[in-house]
């Protein structure tokens, strides 16, 4: 398992489009990939999961990726989560 604390950065936090965007990354790998937000886990491939958890900017979640492709997943996604996700 790789995990790593990230911020969000989107203004707006996660909402509809840049949780879609999460999804997007999320999605290309067969690892697991997860938020942990306060103290819930949330599922970054599915996007009512990501919405749900109402993650607003400036806030700061774990990423957790594990599996074959964890640390590819890990870098790739906690990239994206930093530069904005394409906001």
């Amino acid at each position: 398992m790789v995990k790593g604390t990230v911020k969000i950065v989107t203004p707006g936090g996660l909402h509809m489009r840049p949780a879609g965007v999460l999804c997007k990354y999320s999605t290309k790998y067969n690892s697991r990939v997860e938020l942990k937000y306060r103290e819930t886990m949330i599922n970054a491939k599915s996007v009512l999961s990501v919405l749900g958890a109402c993650i607003c900017v400036g806030e700061e979640v774990e990423l957790l990726c594990s599996g074959a492709d964890e640390q590819a997943a890990f870098n790739e996604v906690s990239k994206a989560i930093a530069a904005g996700l394409e906001e």
